[in-house]
């Protein structure tokens, strides 16, 4: 629970607030409150089933293997102090949240499967999606940039980008249908996240053709799976994915997404860069992603495709 208290009211009247995202500090205070969300949806346990104790292990040894590590603190603690107090000492921000999605992937993937059972053995005092919601909360309260959706930490540049186009593109390739195309979407902002803006680019092409390949395969349209990004659009309005009444209202729109997307990975991310390397710069990357995410909305909803 996020309570509007008047300390908290009081610097909303005086200014207080961060108005711009930033991404290379976690603040002290936002840790803490990261760690009780933790602990509410982990849970104390009650059965002596020591489930908890089980979880934390999990998170312990995979960061532990990940990192090359035998233990993430000098202590000699249990695990579940090992790896909150790691979340809370952490000065490296990459691996900070590394612990941070890892932990909510739990909370999400396992958790959620198995929530009855988890309450009847622990003291529970949050569902996942409360946590989850919780910890978005105070992600945007204390103005990081990062937001736990699709099952990963994401990178968020906006609140209204990230609102109107980076959720309704995960929500829209949640499901099986489109598993490939929302597994390279993912990547593509994983590597945003990461500075790795060639390959974000790459990624983003992978998805926008992945969805297409898919709207063809389930409409039983004729393509190849080596067709280009330009040979799938022209076989999504060939076949009427817009409908024909509109067709003159979306000419722009098809010159916008054979020149879009494509043509910038082209440009900066998929060919050879000669004898001066070529630097894609953060602003060209939140541009393809969001264009990337507009284009997957448009295409999946015209499709009807669940």
């Amino acid at each position: 629970m996020v309570l509007d208290l008047f300390s908290k009211r009081q610097k909303k009247l005086r200014g207080e607030v961060p108005e711009v995202y930033q991404y290379k500090q976690i603040p002290g205070t936002l840790r803490v409150q990261i760690v009780h969300i933790i602990q509410d949806a982990i849970g104390i346990d009650k059965s002596y089933q020591h489930r908890p104790a089980t979880i934390y292990k999990f998170l312990h040894d995979t960061l532990c293997r990940e990192y090359g590590l035998f233990k993430l603190v000098d202590e000699y603690n249990s695990d579940q102090e090992n790896v909150l107090n790691f979340l809370l000492r952490s000065e490296d921000i990459e691996r900070t949240i590394d612990v941070i999605e890892l932990t909510f992937k739990y909370i999400d993937r396992i958790i959620r499967k198995e929530y009855q059972q988890h309450c009847y053995d622990n003291e529970v005092n949050a569902t996942p999606d409360q946590a989850i919601d919780e910890l978005n909360m105070r992600l945007k309260e204390h103005g990081v940039g990062y937001q736990f959706d699709g099952g990963e930490m994401i990178k968020v540049d906006s609140t209204y980008t990230h609102s109107e186009i980076v959720k309704p593109v995960l929500n829209l390739l949640w499901n099986k249908t489109f598993q490939g195309a929302n597994h390279e979407y993912l990547k593509a902002h994983e590597h945003y996240r990461n500075g790795r803006n060639k390959e974000c680019l790459v990624d983003c092409l992978k998805a926008f053709e992945s969805t297409m390949k898919i709207i063809c395969h389930g409409k039983g349209w004729a393509y190849n799976q080596t067709d280009t990004s330009k040979n799938l659009i022209q076989t999504c309005f060939q076949n009427g994915l817009v409908p024909s009444f509109t067709q003159n209202q979306f000419t722009s729109l098809q010159s916008l997404l054979e020149s879009g997307v494509p043509t910038i990975r082209n440009r900066l991310g998929g060919h050879g860069q000669g004898q001066v390397p070529q630097k894609v710069d953060d602003e060209m990357t939140r541009y393809a992603l969001n264009l990337t995410g507009s284009n997957i909305i448009f295409l999946v909803e015209q499709s009807g495709i669940k």
